[in-house]
């Protein structure tokens, strides 16, 4: 990883907490962000997690931190996107005395529980990347929708080569990455391969993702049916991938499936457009800002099954059409959808905080 000459602790001005160990969209957000924001001010990480051009720091480095500014900041930010991280940043600023301002992105579509609301409320700003999940806050909140890494994301020069490569079968591949589990719809889509999947014999199916212990279970019931319709070898599931090889998938889908039942924001959708996939999305999560109905893609009702299947259907039929979409969402991507722009939406709410005599933490400084 390639970090800045000389790198100094005491200059950082935003830290970007992953406490989490195992990969998830939340991670994705915070590792993609993070050199975006690198560039509008000095960002590190801490925790788990690799950025390029993002120095690290440990918990134990940022409590040294407590006895110095940043130059020209009355104190550092601490942007949480997870309970434990709020609850890490409170207690780096209430017990050890750290200089804090305390932001929190809630992309959660749900009530939240007593204990989230209580840590939210102790929040100096609070951040939602879409409406839906704005509206399930009762305080004070600023909508900076997702971007994505258009140079990480991008599409394949030959599309059909970078599938052959797979040594897979059939022409083309439709997929759908995330966790395997219900409110993921990872049923929903495999159903809809059993269906389909013989009548189109040019198409393959990947699953990418990760079956935690509680949904093992579900996989392994997923897996059956497949098996028992002689359809393994077309319903491909790769598992978890690490992290630098997903984009290399998304760029051989044709068609990209988003069968959520509950979904945060939906962040797959997007970097499928990014690869120039076309996409075929439940309305959950940002899916309805995200796609382009009839132009980047198609979405369908929540649990509607069989409008699931007719969509992804009229793309099986005409993959000339679902190589047009896919055009046309990274367009949209481009125009709307750049994570630099998602970067200075957020530096924004981090500059009114540092300029801002409400916060505690201004006052403690």
């Amino acid at each position: 990883m390639s970090l800045p000459a000389r790198f100094e602790p005491r200059l950082v001005e935003v830290l970007h907490p992953n406490l989490h160990h195992r990969y998830s969209g939340v991670t994705t957000t915070i590792l993609s962000l993070a050199p975006a924001m690198a560039r509008l001010c000095r960002v590190a990480l801490v925790g788990s997690g690799e950025a390029k051009g993002v120095p690290k720091l440990s918990l134990r480095e940022v409590v040294r931190l407590r006895r110095s500014l940043p130059p020209g900041r009355p104190f550092r930010v601490w942007h949480a996107r997870r309970n434990d991280e709020m609850i890490a940043g409170l207690l780096l600023k209430h017990v050890f005395g750290l200089p804090l301002g305390l932001v929190f992105t809630s992309a959660a579509q749900r009530h939240h529980t007593a204990f989230t609301n209580f840590l939210m409320r102790r929040m100096d700003a609070l951040i939602a990347p879409s409406p839906e999940a704005a509206a399930y806050l009762d305080l004070p909140v600023t909508i900076a929708l997702h971007g994505v890494d258009l140079t990480r994301y991008r599409p394949a020069p030959d599309r059909a080569a970078a599938w052959k490569e797979t040594g897979l079968p059939g022409r083309h591949a439709i997929g759908v990455f995330g966790r395997i589990r219900p409110q993921k719809g990872t049923d929903l889509f495999i159903a809809a391969m059993l269906k389909l999947l013989p009548r189109y014999p040019d198409f393959t199916a990947v699953v990418i993702g990760l079956a935690t212990e509680m949904d093992r279970a579900f996989a392994a019931d997923l897996k059956a049916k497949v098996a028992a319709a002689g359809l393994a070898s077309r319903i491909v599931f790769l598992g978890e991938l690490p992290p630098d090889e997903v984009p290399l998938w998304f760029r051989r889908l044709s068609i990209f499936v988003g069968p959520q039942r509950n979904e945060g924001f939906g962040l797959t959708t997007l970097e499928a457009m990014a690869s120039e996939a076309a996409v075929v999305a439940t309305r959950a999560g940002a899916a309805p800002h995200i796609v382009a109905e009839g132009d980047t893609g198609f979405l369908v009702a929540i649990e509607d099954s069989a409008a699931l299947a007719d969509r992804i259907e009229r793309l099986m039929q005409d993959p000339a059409r679902a190589a047009a979409m896919g055009k046309a969402g990274r367009k949209r991507v481009e125009a709307h959808f750049n994570i630099e722009r998602e970067a200075r939406e957020i530096f924004a709410v981090y500059e009114r905080l540092w300029a801002s005599t409400r916060s505690t933490s201004a006052k403690t400084a």
